[in-house]
């Protein structure tokens, strides 16, 4: 036994050696309150993880420690508190630098010989050039601290450590805990994929031996709309989406709770979130759920001691709608698989923290030339720099995003953020004025004046040139890191195309260029989504639609469609004549561009629907637009459905480079319609009729009739027009039923003036000049002709309205305008028969009559009072009538 002393001993004075450099046998461990104190690191950024272990009262050790790779200036910082305020006024305690990625790394770091625990409140990881946390310890906190890490003995619930972890794929690892003394088991999955995209993990039907999906006991997890997390408890059916069959049963991927009309108690969805976020482009949910489910139909009970088989996947998700109030897993898309899992078997596979290929989540804002920037302030919900302050900028609605803008394209800001807010772009990360902090800056627009509010903004324009650096900063210039990045690239979209609007909900921006028989668009969306889709119509059905999508080779499409329905079925692929058609997706932001005629290529309208796809640069071009998660070139179903659409169309107007958002007129056409039909219907024929039929009544009341009425007429005809003109803002000619508008108001203001112009009345006696004769025809020619083209205008008024807004009504309206025009009719041909017999009773009493010469037409039209006086003047007189042979 003697020989095997040595190397016993040679042994242990390496073990020594080796451990000298790492710890400080001279440090003293006076501080017994801290001496062993153990916890977990709060996740901020960089995918850090890790557990902190004070050893004395000048060392502390990491074990387990992840962390992606930040900047060559990352430092073991302390800070008196959590606040911004506290972080940001911290200090280095070691000379120990994080400039490399860690991967599940244990080592011991010293404090500096002037730093003791009593100074740090927080001890943190930070990126000293960006003011960055990337994750930190309360020092002391009992609610960080435990010396047990198996996630189920209470601690903080945000925490990302569990006891074991396995690899399901490249870019999914699934993390849970369990205890012995524990009913329920607490998993966390972990996926570098995108934040529109699901996770799922579950237990199959252990009778299974293939086709572990159906009969699966699983739980769905993703992040909603607004960016809070969520997970369900699901069950799979059937080898499909989660529909409705022919009895009203719900079958496929489902949550559990549709299968069961009502879950009072929390029995059917027995999966519970603990805690989820996402950071750095890797989506994180921890959930639990008990070993034993209580719902024997949905719930599969886990037994912690037995082989069993698990299942998993990811994919894309589709967010709640009206039809379906669940998150609707999409097809995986080939992201799933299964494996035989053991929970009470440890394991640990996972080396190192998931990176994503996209850590970018925050929004993008893209610049346009026309469209100003809308730069206002409010709270900081999810600021992509942490530490901030509690309020931060926001773009457009959007906080703190990423803006994107072009060299030598303006860019226009309307800076509303408040006075004590000073909008600038800097070259400085952090902003505030860093000659406060005693660091130099490149100011590139904005400074101290660049403030303002929403009943008084500040307007700027900033137009970034080729010496602007690629990546910039906006900021306040009283406050740190209220702002964040702006991207300089060359010029794009903008440059390219001579005009730009945002559609409704400032969602999509529609470009394009009018060229000779041609028209060249572009279409982008403002938020990430895996299709993006405009239609030119007022709404889905009976539009043509153009849709931009990546398919699964990540190559770029645009397929276009005729809509005539609401269902997936009434999509109509189309062979549209396009050129140039070519759609990227850029962090989940989709683009498309296309070039078309004008006029579609096509023997004869109605040949094929895209034939009537007619764009007139004359003529307001409504657009629509929507945006869901997945699209295919065939076969496209339920699954197809947008998730996001534009409430209204937008009329686009192509010549001038604008657009509105379309109102709904119909009240004000209303008004506009019942006035000419008063018009044109009523008063204006009335008093036409009063002139033919009614000059035998004694006295002027014919002339007094038919002057009120015309007048009346004509006075509502004008205030019906200028109605109209001032609620549609303009007078556009395009329309067959504005010609004829305006065509009947022609003639009808020209009665008024062709009537002043009378020729004088033949005296008594005297013959009829023949220029009266003709004024005669004339003024009744042109006042019929002038109530026909009215007619006109109110039946082509009718039609355009129901082209516009496919009312249901029109189809009547039109009718009873029919009906009110045949009486109307019927009663001229009535009064028409009993005029011709009563002149036929004259004529055959001796008399003869003609135009201009009888009693009936010896009145002064405009006049009225002289004829009477000059009636009265010769009642004493004998009358004179000419009398002339029939037969010559």
């Amino acid at each position: 036994m003697a020989p095997k002393e040595p190397i016993f001993l040679s042994g242990f004075f390496v073990l020594f050696c080796f451990l000298i450099p790492f710890s400080n046998s001279d440090c003293p461990k006076t501080n017994t309150s801290l001496l062993n104190y153990t916890s977990q690191f709060l996740m901020v950024q960089h995918q850090l993880r890790g557990v902190l272990t004070i050893l004395d009262d000048c060392s502390f050790k990491v074990s387990k420690f992840d962390m992606l790779q930040g900047s060559d200036n990352v430092n073991w910082w302390g800070a008196s508190g959590e606040t911004f305020e506290n972080l940001t006024r911290g200090f280095v305690i070691s000379d120990h630098k994080l400039n490399q990625t860690y991967k599940s790394d244990s080592f011991i770091v010293n404090l500096m010989k002037n730093v003791t625990w009593d100074q740090i409140k927080v001890l943190a990881v930070w990126d000293f050039p960006t003011a960055s946390d990337f994750g930190h310890v309360v020092v002391g906190s009992n609610s960080s601290s435990s010396s047990n890490f198996n996630g189920t003995g209470g601690g903080n619930s945000s925490t990302t450590m569990f006891d074991n972890c396995r690899v399901l794929s490249k870019n999914y690892r699934i993390r849970w805990s369990y205890s012995e003394d524990k009913d329920f088991i607490e998993v966390g999955l972990e996926a570098a994929v995108g934040v529109q995209n699901y996770m799922a993990f579950g237990w199959a039907n252990p009778n299974a031996s293939e086709k572990f999906m159906v009969g699966a006991d699983v739980t769905v997890a993703g992040f909603k709309e607004d960016g809070m997390p969520f997970a369900e408890d699901y069950f799979i059916s059937k080898y499909s989406e989660c529909v409705v069959n022919e009895e009203g049963k719900f079958q496929g991927v489902c949550p559990d709770t549709m299968f069961e009309s009502s879950d009072p108690v929390g029995l059917v969805n027995n999966t519970r979130l603990v805690y989820g976020h996402r950071k750095d482009g890797v989506s994180f949910i921890r959930f639990r759920r008990p070993l034993k489910g209580v719902d024997g139909k949905y719930d599969l009970a886990v037994d912690p001691k037995s082989n069993m088989t698990v299942i998993w996947a990811w994919g894309l998700i589709k967010p709640p709608d009206s039809l379906r109030p669940f998150y609707l897993p999409q097809n995986h898309g080939g992201t799933f698989g299964h494996l035989v899992l053991n929970v009470s078997e440890s394991a640990d596979d996972c080396l190192g923290p998931l990176e994503a290929e996209d850590k970018e989540d925050q929004d993008l804002v893209i610049a346009d030339k026309k469209e100003p920037l809308v730069v206002s302030s409010g709270p900081a919900l999810h600021y992509p720099n942490p530490p901030n302050p509690s309020k931060v900028l926001y773009i457009n609605k959007k906080e703190a995003p990423v803006l994107r803008v072009e060299r030598g394209v303006q860019v226009k800001f309307s800076i509303q953020a408040g006075h004590d807010v000073a909008f600038y772009i800097t070259s400085d990360p952090l902003g505030g004025n860093a000659t406060m902090r005693n660091m130099s800056e490149t100011v590139y627009f904005g400074g101290p004046k660049a403030e303002g509010v929403p009943a008084s903004p500040t307007e700027l324009t900033w137009a970034p040139d080729r010496n602007t650096p690629d990546l910039v900063y906006y900021h306040s210039v009283y406050t740190q890191k209220m702002g964040w990045k702006v991207q300089v690239v060359d010029g794009g979209l903008p440059d390219m195309y001579n005009n730009s609007v945002l559609l409704d909900d400032q969602q999509v921006t529609l470009f394009w260029t009018l060229s000779k028989g041609s028209i060249s668009v572009a279409a982008r969306g403002e938020k990430k989504s895996g299709y993006l889709a405009i239609g030119f119509g007022r709404e889905m059905v009976n539009s043509y639609a153009y849709v931009g999508w990546i398919d699964d080779t990540g190559k770029g499409r645009v397929s276009t469609y005729w809509i005539d329905g609401r269902d997936a079925s009434s999509l109509h692929p189309t062979q549209e004549n396009m050129t140039y058609a070519r759609c990227k997706s850029e962090n989940g932001i989709i683009t498309f561009e296309f070039t078309r005629p004008l006029h579609p290529h096509c023997n004869k309208r109605g040949e094929r629907p895209e034939c009537d796809d007619i764009v007139d640069p004359t003529t307001p071009l409504k657009v629509i637009w929507a945006m869901g998660a997945q699209w295919s070139d065939n076969h496209l179903s339920v699954t197809n459905m947008h998730s996001v659409t534009s409430k209204r169309p937008v009329q686009v107007l192509l010549m001038r480079g604008s657009a509105e958002a379309e109102e709904d007129l119909r009240p004000v056409l209303a008004v506009h319609g019942f006035m000419m039909f008063l018009a044109w219907g009523v008063l204006l024929p009335g008093g036409i009729i009063a002139a033919r039929y009614l000059k035998h009544v004694k006295g002027d009341g014919w002339f007094q009739l038919h002057v009120y009425l015309q007048y009346s007429g004509l006075a509502i005809v004008f205030l019906g027009f200028l109605f109209a003109v001032a609620e549609l803002r303009g007078l556009f000619f395009h329309s067959l039923h504005v010609k004829f508008g305006m065509l009947a108001i022609f003639l009808g203001g020209a009665q008024p003036v062709n009537a002043y112009f009378r020729p004088k009345k033949p005296s008594a006696g005297e013959v009829v000049s023949q220029k009266r004769i003709i004024w005669g025809y004339i003024h009744v020619l042109v006042g019929r002709c002038g109530v026909l083209v009215g007619v006109a205008a109110l039946f082509t008024g009718m039609k355009h309205l129901g082209e516009r807004y496919d009312d249901e009504n029109v189809h009547g309206l039109t009718w009873a305008l029919i009906i009110w025009f045949l009486i109307g009719a019927l009663t001229v041909m009535y009064l028409e028969y009993r005029e011709k017999k009563r002149r036929r009773d004259r004529v055959s009493g001796g008399s003869s009559w003609v135009l201009g010469n009888g009693e009936e037409e010896d009145v002064d039209l405009l006049n009225s009072s002289r004829t009477v006086a000059e009636k009265d003047s010769h009642s004493s007189e004998r009358m004179e009538v000419q009398l002339e042979p029939l037969s010559r």
